[in-house]
């Protein structure tokens, strides 16, 4: 018989109260596990008073956030708006090793200077979403460090490679061949501690993280502690609607960016995908974003409701009235007007080249990304489009447009 099941625990009441914190919980999320484990915390912790303790753990692997980040921190907010503790770890011990989640190699660990760097920024940008006064932050180096040599052999004796292999890339890597160095398996290990550490009721992660929070429920147990229950969130796609958020694949909107830039990127996906950005990272009720389907079934023009989610957004990372200012820039962008705050950029060289003048204003990444916009009729040089890629720019002052967002006030001299 299971550990579970040969522990009677008393049966409390689910009340409205606990199925409504569950309906929250569950919002958008892949897995809760589980569930009916997770509906006693919350009756014990509304009848005790209580506050359940709520871990996430990001390790500071770059030092940007973006949207894509912030499904699994809207999580934890809605947890934190219901009186529970959340926890924000920063993995500054566990960046030392690499995560393999999800890699079909091993990943180079971080040096404590790239660590602390970005993990300087981290909580800044996740202070956005979460309540900073009602927000626990700590570092994993805490417990890990003092463990030493002595305790880590210790805890390595309370987890089997047998197990370790379960893990699906593990196991394709062993299968094909793929070399899995020893310290790989310290990373679940450690990550499952922090969960022993912080007496963790209840760990976030993504989709990718399923086994690494399983592990941390496993060694809470073997640590005579009630076990974790999970909650992974889905992976978001990015402005394509295909691949998953990635600055790598250039689809992200970043959190940082300026209001009208990431007002713009919400504007340009798909009336489809508006719906998975809406449940996944909109702070609106279900019932509310459900009625807005209703009325777009009944004739509301999507785009609409695209306003709201991308205002919503852009308030959250700056202000309202930065929300309505890029709206503002939008509508006037979208009749051919150029925003009032792009960017003075001077060069020197004339007569230069359309393609070098492009590249050098910083509107585009090379030359060849320069004439094939040209090609495209995606270049504007005062507001006139231009079809010529041998076109050579005289001295002068120029307003150049590349695409709709992409905008630079140049002063070429000789």
């Amino acid at each position: 018989m299971s550990t579970e099941s040969s522990v009677a625990v008393p049966s409390l009441p689910i009340t409205d109260e606990v199925r409504a914190a569950l309906a929250i919980a569950r919002r958008g999320c892949d897995e809760l596990l589980i569930e009916d484990e997770f509906a006693q915390k919350l009756a014990r912790s509304a009848q005790t008073g209580k506050p359940l303790r709520i871990k996430l753990g990001l390790d500071p692997t770059a030092p940007d956030i973006h949207i894509g980040h912030t499904v699994v921190l809207n999580k934890m907010r809605q947890l934190q708006d219901l009186g529970h503790t959340v926890i924000f770890l920063i993995g500054d011990f566990t960046s030392l090793i690499g995560d393999p989640s999800g890699r079909n190699q091993t990943r180079p660990p971080l040096t404590r200077e790239q660590i602390e760097a970005n993990a300087k920024t981290y909580f800044e940008q996740a202070a956005l979403v979460l309540d900073r006064e009602k927000t626990e932050i700590r570092y994993n180096s805490e417990w890990s460090m003092p463990l030493g040599a002595d305790g880590m052999i210790k805890l390595a004796s309370r987890y089997t490679v047998a197990r370790m292999l379960e893990r699906d890339d593990f196991t394709k890597r062993f299968q094909s061949g793929v070399p899995i160095s020893i310290h790989e398996f310290l990373y679940p290990l450690m990550q499952g501690y922090d969960s022993v550490a912080l007496q963790s009721d209840l760990e976030l992660g993504g989709t990718d993280q399923k086994f690494n929070l399983l592990v941390g429920r496993e060694l809470q147990k073997q640590y005579g502690q009630e076990p974790q229950c999970i909650l992974t969130m889905p992976l978001l796609e990015g402005l394509d609607g295909v691949d998953k958020m990635s600055k790598s694949k250039n689809n992200y909107v970043g959190i940082s960016e300026k209001p009208s830039d990431m007002f713009g990127k919400l504007m340009s996906i798909s009336d489809t995908l508006m719906w998975r950005y809406f449940e996944l990272l909109s702070f609106r009720s279900l019932e509310e974003i459900a009625d807005f389907k209703r009325q777009v079934q009944a004739g509301r023009n999507p785009r609409e409701l695209k306003v709201l989610l991308a205002q919503e957004i852009v308030a959250r990372f700056h202000s309202q009235a930065d929300a309505q200012r890029a709206l503002e820039d939008f509508n006037h962008r979208a009749k051919g007007g150029v925003p009032d705050d792009i960017a003075e950029i001077a060069l020197s060289g004339a007569p230069l080249p359309i393609g070098q003048l492009l590249k050098q204003a910083g509107l585009v990444p090379s030359t060849s990304e320069a004439l094939r916009n040209i090609e495209q009729s995606g270049v504007k040089i005062d507001g006139t489009t231009i079809t010529d890629k041998g076109l050579k720019l005289e001295a002068g002052v120029y307003v150049v447009q590349v695409g709709k967002r992409r905008f630079a006030r140049v002063t070429l001299r000789a």
